[in-house]
């Protein structure tokens, strides 16, 4: 199978991130956003969308969206619940991942680590801190309670946060107010056969 990404995004980290984890093999494709990777013709007739990451099978079957990648991939593992609540609960973190947390702390990181803070996107970024802590605040109560975001285990809800999460204050987010969310970085770093973002 083919990964499509590049490894200093979120949303791609986490897939790459899920394979090692799990131990599946993969080619890893690098993509440059910047560059237009994801707008030549070839690209799109993968995704549509223009947007990675991107999973290409084996069959040539293409699949879109890190969340969605994530699941199908964990598929089997002890990373993704059997049971329809316990799968429904991954899911509720995996849309507060995409709607609550990512539209703040990604976005807030790209301005900041991929443009440089360019003066004419500062009053963009300073906007996206107070949803950011917003969201940070979510996951610090939860992770008060439960040493993971579902409970006692790692499940693919954490390594979506995690994408964006570990690496939130380069966005401007101090993490050190929040100490739960220290604890749970420092588990899943620690995990067996976890590799990092670079």
């Amino acid at each position: 199978m083919k990964i499509y990404g590049d490894i200093r995004s979120g949303n791609c980290y986490k897939i790459k991130l899920l394979c090692a984890l799990v131990g599946i093999e993969h080619q890893w494709i690098h993509v440059d956003i910047l560059a237009g990777d994801t707008t030549n013709s070839d690209f799109l007739r993968k995704n549509p969308n223009g947007k990675i990451p991107l999973l290409e099978l084996e069959d040539g079957r293409c699949l879109s969206e890190s969340n969605a990648i994530l699941n199908y991939l964990a598929a089997g593992s002890d990373l993704l619940p059997g049971d329809p609540f316990e799968l429904a609960k991954v899911q509720q973190w995996q849309f507060f991942e995409q709607y609550s947390h990512e539209p703040y702390i990604a976005v807030a990181r790209f301005i900041a680590r991929y443009l440089g803070l360019p003066e004419e996107r500062k009053q963009e970024y300073k906007s996206k801190q107070a949803g950011g802590h917003k969201a940070l605040a979510v996951m610090e109560q939860q992770l008060t309670t439960t040493p993971y975001l579902t409970g006692n285990r790692l499940t693919t809800a954490d390594i979506s946060l995690y994408g964006y999460t570990h690496v939130a204050d380069e966005g401007g987010f101090n993490l050190s107010q929040y100490p739960a969310i220290k604890a749970w970085i420092g588990k899943i770093a620690a995990h067996p056969n976890y590799t990092g973002m670079i």
